[in-house]
């Protein structure tokens, strides 16, 4: 065997070993989000496919309950954080999370977005969103109280299910919805509304199956929830209570850290976030109203859904400087 030849089978046997370890240098976009987005029904298995068609890389979701809980575990993880991306964050609590340092500027346009408000933040940005609202079965509530005075205020009115404002983004937006109606009486209303409260859960996902277990004729959750009703069960009956004094409005946002591996990849990520692919999986897998409306308009679902004509809403640095006074309120009204 001439030296030649030798050296030809060596070189081809290492180009073989090789070959695994190329493959495995694939970069990796780590990105936490919260349990529903990247869970079995959620959207998060379509975005990991679409992304990863078009980014030659691999997107591993990492999960977190909540919005609260993504930004709890941020604090807990500082600048150790594994987190390229962080998406599911909640308007709420973007002033919280920005003030943590862990955020660099996105440098994406913003220019298509169509939200009900303007949009100018430097570091989040927002890729869904919609209204908080009372869902209820009309089979089972023939009459729905039609404000959140009427709901609050009627003794013998619906039971209702909501979550925790410690733990959970639709939570703390009722908290800040009864604040915008009530002002400084918030205590009393909450005062006169226990009673009606079946249970308070941790997150939104154990309060919908509740409700939807019949444990309660209510349950707070957003303007959109039917449209899952009406597209996936063809079901009609579920339905959202228009308000008088209007709805509190929740917007989900994303961001990219200081310590992302590859900060090129993450502001690409964030980028497609806006894009067609992203955005025309969120009406019907996230069931929100997409950051920026699909070339094909919104589905078919969508279509008769409570509209509300007034947006409420604190400024995150409100809600960061008034939360904690606000949650008191809440716990010293309802353990009376």
């Amino acid at each position: 065997m001439s030296f030649t030849f030798l050296r030809m089978i060596v070189a081809l046997a290492l180009g073989l070993l090789a070959g695994p370890s190329i493959a495995q240098t694939k970069p990796v976009l780590t990105v936490y989000s919260y349990g529903s987005f990247v869970g079995k029904y959620g959207p998060g298995q379509t975005i990991k496919e679409r992304f990863e068609a078009v980014c030659g890389c691999e997107l591993a979701w990492v999960s977190a309950e909540d919005a609260g809980s993504l930004v709890g575990r941020l604090r807990l993880e500082g600048e150790s954080t594994k987190a390229d991306v962080v998406l599911g964050l909640d308007l709420n609590l973007a002033a919280e999370a920005k003030n943590l340092g862990l955020f660099a500027k996105h440098d994406v346009s913003t220019s298509n977005l169509a939200l009900p408000i303007t949009w100018s933040d430097e570091f989040l940005l927002p890729f869904d969103w919609g209204y908080l609202a009372f869902v209820y079965d009309t089979n089972r509530l023939e009459t729905p109280p039609t404000s959140l005075k009427d709901l609050v205020a009627s003794p013998n009115g619906p039971t209702i299910v909501i979550e925790d404002p410690r733990t959970s983004a639709p939570g703390l937006g009722l908290l800040l919805w009864m604040r915008q109606v009530y002002g400084d009486d918030a205590g009393e209303a909450w005062q006169m509304l226990k009673p009606r409260i079946m249970t308070v859960t941790k997150g939104w996902s154990e309060a919908y199956s509740l409700f939807l277990k019949g444990e309660a004729d209510m349950v707070l959750s957003y303007s959109t929830s039917p449209a899952y009703h009406i597209g996936v069960e063809k079901k009609h009956n579920y339905k959202a209570a228009p308000f008088a004094e209007g709805h509190y409005l929740h917007v989900e946002l994303a961001g990219m850290t200081r310590m992302a591996k590859n900060p090129e990849l993450a502001r690409r990520f964030l980028s497609f976030m806006l894009s067609e692919p992203f955005q025309s999986a969120i009406p019907e897998g996230n069931w929100m109203y997409p950051a920026v409306t699909p070339a094909s308009g919104l589905p078919t679902s969508f279509a008769d859904l409570v509209k509300p004509t007034k947006a409420l809403l604190f400024t995150p640095e409100e809600v960061q400087s008034r939360r904690r006074a606000f949650i008191d309120e809440w716990l010293n009204a309802t353990a009376r």
